[in-house]
């Protein structure tokens, strides 16, 4: 039970943070995305700036609902207070995964280091619609010790974001990579994290 509260007040403060940085970012700061449309060079497609913004907002309110209502699902004591909430909410975070997919899939063409990257985006985008999905289908079979450790992995994928722009420093900075490269090598990098790292966390949690 004791390592349950310390994963989930981690998770609490790491969600919570990063959703406040990707509002503030997206919406006040930098508004125009010009800092990551400075990184895009040699597009195949034209980008058209006010559909692709458009879109990218869409993206990001509906990644920080995910993130927000899977938090919210995790907490026992809101589930043993209201089973119903749980249900509702599990339903908003899946509509809003699903969302986040389509955008995705929209800004993948688009996306920095060219069709590589573009390949890894939709790669991504799959993997987490089918890992929702068998969350959905577990609960309604309900079997909820699986629904569980199927929405731990699902849960990892809101986090896409923030470990790709991780690796990508990591390449770009430390390595003194292309930004280019460095942003293809954080795409696949993070889809390998995103399927190691739950696994980890729901053995640690069996064990416990």
């Amino acid at each position: 039970m004791e390592i349950r509260k310390t994963l989930y007040g981690l998770l609490a403060c790491v969600s919570i943070l990063f959703i406040l940085y990707a509002l503030v970012n997206n919406y006040l700061i930098d508004p125009g995305a010009e800092g990551f449309i400075s990184h895009k060079t040699g597009l195949k497609r034209e980008l058209h700036l006010p559909v692709w913004l458009n879109v990218m907002y869409v993206h990001v309110a509906f990644a920080c609902i995910a993130m927000a209502s899977g938090l919210l699902n995790f907490s026992n004591r809101i589930f043993e207070k209201s089973r119903k909430f749980h249900r509702i909410n599990g339903y908003i975070y899946l509509v809003s995964v699903l969302i986040v997919v389509v955008t995705s899939g929209y800004m993948a063409p688009y996306a920095t280091g060219g069709k590589i990257s573009s390949m890894g985006f939709n790669l991504l985008n799959m993997i987490w619609a089918v890992i929702t999905i068998t969350a959905l289908v577990q609960i309604k079979k309900k079997r909820i010790t699986r629904h569980r450790n199927w929405m731990i992995r699902s849960y990892a994928f809101c986090f896409t974001n923030l470990l790709i722009h991780l690796i990508t420093s990591l390449f770009h900075h430390g390595f003194d990579l292309v930004y280019a490269t460095s942003y293809t090598i954080g795409i696949y990098g993070s889809i390998v994290l995103l399927l190691i790292i739950p696994e980890v966390i729901i053995r640690k949690i069996a064990q416990s």
